[in-house]
């Protein structure tokens, strides 16, 4: 089995680039790892992504070399046990708000000794007919999967210390939209008070030395999020069809129609 190659740049210090996506079809991950990204991640929040999807998937990453992840909208360890036993490398949650809840969601994704997932004949585990012993394959799995709650709502500052040293996390995606509904600025997250949490779950972040993770719809606003200290950016699919699309028409092909 080939490592996370998302997990290791992390661990390296380095950056790391997806896109999130609620389309329910594959070949989307297949270009966007053709494209260059380190990871796909299937939007089963806000998208009619099920399990049994993320299989199809799974097998587009793999083919392509890009890592397979799947936001779960659901604070439900089964639900989460499905999508990575059919091959999703990492979950990323939305709503935990305690740290008995983000030690739920490592539990989900990790065997023991590091959590309670169950082992199964499954995909994930090569149907243990792909020559690694259980204890290898375990060890492998726990080594090469990624839990990242994400950080959506302004009340938490207070406790965001305490939950990015919870152990098994290996990151937290900041949610710049919802953390500017959290604070009833309605305009979005340009303004100010929204920036200011956003500097200050950072400087937990380095300060535990948990990466932080944000949004980028543009080259610029990537940039700008690695020089605040962000090393998970993550670009949205109608936001990537937006820049080609703009690029092409600006370009000149619109105009000379």
């Amino acid at each position: 089995m080939k490592e996370n190659k998302t997990k290791a740049k992390l661990q390296r210090g380095e950056p790391v680039f997806g896109v999130i996506s609620n389309s329910a079809d594959a070949m989307l991950a297949e270009l966007v790892g053709l494209c260059g990204y380190d990871y796909y991640m299937l939007d089963a929040e806000h998208g009619p992504i099920s399990p049994a999807q993320a299989v199809d998937f799974a097998r587009a990453c793999e083919g392509v070399g890009v890592t397979p992840l799947v936001r779960v909208g659901q604070k439900d360890a089964k639900l989460v046990l499905q999508f990575v036993d059919n091959g999703m490398l990492g979950v990323m949650m939305p709503g935990l708000e305690t740290v008995a809840e983000i030690k739920m969601l490592v539990s989900a994704v990790k065997y023991p000794p590091l959590g309670k997932r169950g082992l199964g004949l499954v995909r994930a585990a090569d149907y243990m007919l792909g020559g690694m012993e259980q204890a290898e394959y375990i060890q492998w799995a726990n080594a090469n999967t990624l839990v990242w709650p994400q950080f959506e709502d302004a009340k938490l500052l207070k406790t965001f210390p305490q939950m990015a040293r919870v152990k098994g996390v290996d990151g937290f995606v900041l949610g710049p939209r919802d953390l500017s509904l959290s604070l009833k600025q309605w305009a979005g997250p340009a303004h100010p008070q929204v920036q200011k949490v956003i500097e200050e779950a950072l400087k937990i972040g380095r300060r535990a030395g948990v990466p932080i993770g944000l949004t980028a719809g543009t080259a610029e606003a990537a940039r700008a999020e690695l020089e605040r200290g962000a090393l998970i950016i993550l670009d949205a699919m109608p936001a990537l069809v937006r820049r080609g699309a703009q690029s092409f028409l600006v370009g000149g092909a619109y105009e000379s129609h």
